[in-house]
């Protein structure tokens, strides 16, 4: 028995199905039979410059998979011996069922459907605390079944009767699980409705606000957000996302006009070579789009997938190649540094749009970046995205303002977080009015929560405070996502951001 198999059933951390997935996970990587990687990509592994995000050595799967959900109730499933539902508890007994059946780099399902959308019809024929019951049990079954809080569900733009009902019950059960985002947009969303997610969001930490407008221009009112803040197609999604640690890289330069002109374009064509290798696997070479029901029952369409490339740690990148070594003078408090952070970003842009790509016709067969969020816990220093690093945070304002620079480069999802003193429970106008200048600036996607929550939202994603007291004191916690939640608040301190006063 191998000392990595010993210390995952050994872990009294674990659940048995975190054991099972960690041990398929080595299984995963084990380098029996695996792609070709070159020697180039072999030393940025080990550099830790590119970082395959726990994909494993053979992929096998889409990494992020967003099945039409409104094709499961016009039609049913021949696989699943499922028939087009006729009313509330069919319609979310069939989505359960569904679920079970969708992988993911997690394993659960990354993306759940627009609920609200979905379910509405069906609420509308019954009677509304029947409809509350019914989706009280849906919403707790997800909790304790599907337990990754990278599980994520969308309700809005519209004012629905659904969306009050899932806004609601999210508040009072405080679950984790599933992650939420409302599709704000303040022509279409009601004023009183988006009111009432700002409400649900300062406690429980959900839903978050995503640009609405801005997503559908690019995605033509055909997108999904999943995982963390992940914009993706209806029925396709995200084949692969391996990202670049930018810091790492930005100690490869000489000086500025080295990175821009030799380090960056390097690794950024090297990553994309690497996507293509991936990609060009699941679909030749994987069972998956052969086979897969998802596929052949037309839930999943290869043409709308695209690959995505990540990266993180842009505000130590720019720090670094500017010798600045307080974080509070550099990005994000520095012109020189947001200058310089937005030529890097545009740069990327560029280089990736000029790379035609593999199996992407939705996207014309170009990748999109991704600003991810930095799940691992090694204490690299690397701030998610293109964040600004914890503890040298401006005014909110300013903060917004900024970071409205960098939203528009990321297609396939960026985001930011703002920790709220208890005062904001008292104003929601004002955070709305906030949240629509916010959108106003081109920002994308903002999550705020109250400091004294025990649902946190950490780099994207959600956990429970007291999730993470179960593992300080070596026990286990249900959401799978736990594990990542403690090693970024031990070593990236990601529950310690600057707390925003209403003044």
């Amino acid at each position: 028995m191998t000392t990595k198999v010993y210390d995952i059933i050994s872990d009294n951390t674990l659940t048995y199905y975190q054991q099972m997935k960690a041990l398929a996970n080595l299984a995963e990587n084990e380098d029996i039979y695996s792609l070709p990687r070159t020697k180039e990509e072999l030393e940025a592994i080990d550099e830790h410059i590119l970082c395959d995000l726990g994909e494993g050595l053979v992929p096998f799967r889409p990494r992020y998979i967003i099945p039409d959900y409104e094709l499961l109730f016009k039609k049913g499933s021949k696989t699943l011996e499922l028939l087009p539902p006729t009313d509330l508890y069919e319609a979310l007994n069939n989505l359960l069922i569904f679920y079970k059946h969708v992988p993911s780099i997690t394993t659960f399902p990354v993306y759940l459907g627009n609920l609200d959308t979905l379910l509405e019809p069906f609420v509308k024929d019954m009677e509304y605390e029947n409809a509350k019951k019914a989706i009280r049990l849906f919403l707790q079954h997800i909790d304790k079944t599907l337990t990754d809080s990278f599980v994520h569900a969308n309700i809005g733009p519209l004012d629905t009767i659904t969306g009050r009902i899932i806004l609601e019950l999210t508040e009072q059960m405080q679950l984790a699980m599933p992650n939420i985002t409302l599709k704000y947009d303040e022509k279409i969303t009601s004023n009183e409705f988006a009111l009432l997610a700002i409400r649900c969001m300062l406690k429980t930490s959900k839903p978050s606000f995503a640009n609405h407008k801005m997503f559908n221009s690019e995605w033509s009112n055909d997108y999904a957000i999943a995982s963390c803040y992940n914009g993706l197609r209806i029925g396709g999604g995200g084949y692969t996302l391996p990202r670049l640690r930018l810091y790492e890289m930005s100690k490869k330069a000489k000086n500025i006009d080295d990175f821009l002109d030799n380090v960056l374009p390097y690794y950024v064509n090297l990553i994309l070579g690497f996507m293509d290798k991936r990609i060009r696997f699941i679909v030749e070479d994987s069972s998956f789009f052969k086979s897969n029901f998802l596929v052949t029952e037309g839930f999943l369409d290869m043409n709308k997938f695209t690959g995505m490339v990540g990266m993180v740690g842009l505000a130590e990148c720019v720090n670094n190649l500017l010798n600045i070594t307080d974080t509070k003078k550099g990005f994000g408090n520095n012109k020189e540094a947001d200058d310089l952070g937005e030529k890097i970003c545009k740069k990327i842009h560029d280089l990736v749009e000029a790379h035609e790509g593999y199996y992407s016709s939705s996207t014309n067969n170009r990748y999109r970046l991704h600003a991810q969020v930095g799940i691992d816990s090694d204490g690299r220093e690397n701030s998610p995205g293109c964040r600004i690093p914890i503890g040298a945070e401006p005014e909110m304002v300013n903060h917004i303002i900024h970071s409205g620079r960098y939203h528009k480069y990321f297609e396939t999802g960026i985001g930011d977080i703002f920790k709220l003193d208890e005062t904001w429970i008292n104003t929601p106008q004002a955070l709305l009015d906030i949240i629509n200048g916010a959108f106003r600036s081109n920002m994308r996607y903002i999550s705020c929560y109250l400091e004294n929550n025990d649902v946190v939202r950490v780099t994207g994603y959600l956990v429970k405070k007291s999730e993470l007291a179960k593992l300080d004191n070596n026990k286990q916690s249900l959401n799978f996502a736990s594990i990542f939640g403690k090693g970024a608040r031990d070593k990236g301190n990601a529950l310690d951001r600057k707390i925003e006063h209403h003044e």
